[in-house]
């Protein structure tokens, strides 16, 4: 529920000035030692608080609207859940957490839930301030967790749920924690696991969507332990620090995407392919046999045509932003 995310707001801003103390003479700037914790910056670290703060009020609407549809789902189903006894309650914690990974895989899959969730990615530090930079978009967070009402989960007990999840998702993003003991990284998602999913190489693009539990990554294959030096942001990093440009810049490139689209197919395929799909007309197809990959776009990314990559494997998304 918003209280508890409006209660634990004393508690972001002291965690994160012990990890500013704790990293002030870790922490380097882009130019210095690679292998060195990257840090606070003071403009990165603002934009950061902004979109967390600008993010409860849009989250505050949209929570009011998923209320009324999770209680009518709930009024309907012959079943409601006993939250009286503690199975419900452990019930919840993974089927919460399965949401949440099919809800983050999905907006990493498709490019118009992309435009949402790509602020969260747009910072090229890591650390607690980035967790707190979230979208202003969060239209379709609602329909991941509506099967949980009708399995007779009550409406309190599904946003209780998401905050706490929310919560235990902010201990993840600092580099000041290196890897856990085994048993933990085996079982639950970590600092290390999570900067692998913030990550802009290849072997990290889309991976470890995972909220409290890593096993869904490993049960999906969607799994990758952390191992060269990660680098942070979008494949095509923004370079802005105005709070607007960072919540809306992927959804103006989309639409002018979808504006200049040269059919309905194509447009279609811009809405619901991945980050960095381009439609492979025959004057741009590559020869035969390539994998059907289109020649590289005018934002100077590869750009994605079809439905999957060489030998018929699901494409991965491309994780970048189209420039503002």
């Amino acid at each position: 529920m918003d209280d508890l995310i409006l209660a634990a707001i004393p508690f972001f801003l002291l965690f994160m000035v012990l990890e500013v103390v704790a990293l002030r003479h870790a922490a380097h700037e882009h130019a210095e030692d690679p292998s060195r914790p990257v840090g606070y910056a003071a403009k990165d670290t603002a934009t950061s608080l902004t979109m967390g703060l600008g993010s409860l009020g849009f989250k505050a609407v949209l929570k009011l609207g998923a209320v009324v549809v999770f209680a009518g789902v709930y009024e309907l189903v012959p079943f409601h859940m006993p939250m009286d006894t503690w199975w419900p309650w452990l019930l919840l914690l993974f089927a919460e957490d399965l949401s949440y990974y099919a809800y983050h895989r999905g907006h990493h899959r498709v490019r118009m839930l992309w435009a949402t969730h790509v602020v969260h990615h747009s910072s090229q530090h890591y650390n607690l301030s980035t967790a707190l930079r979230q979208d202003w978009s969060p239209f379709t967070a609602p329909v991941f967790w509506l099967w949980l009402a009708l399995i007779g989960f009550p409406p309190w007990a599904i946003l209780l749920a998401q905050s706490w999840n929310l919560l235990y998702q902010f201990l993840l993003h600092t580099e000041a924690v290196d890897k856990l003991p085994r048993p933990i990284e085996l079982v639950f998602n970590t600092p290390s696991h999570h900067r692998v999913h913030h990550g802009v190489q290849d072997q990290y693009l889309d991976r470890n969507y995972a909220g409290i539990f890593i096993i869904w990554d490993r049960l999906f294959g969607t799994f990758e332990p952390e191992g060269e030096r990660v680098r942070y942001g979008l494949t095509t990093n923004i370079d802005t620090y105005n709070p607007v440009k960072v919540a809306y810049h992927e959804w103006y490139a989309l639409l002018r995407d979808v504006r200049h689209a040269r059919s309905w197919r194509d447009r279609a395929g811009y809405l619901f392919h991945g980050p960095g799909w381009a439609p492979a007309h025959p004057q741009e197809a590559s020869t035969p046999g390539d994998g059907g990959t289109a020649a590289p776009d005018a934002r100077g990314m590869p750009a994605v045509a079809g439905d999957g990559a060489a030998g018929g494997a699901p494409a991965r998304a491309v994780q970048a932003p189209r420039s503002a």
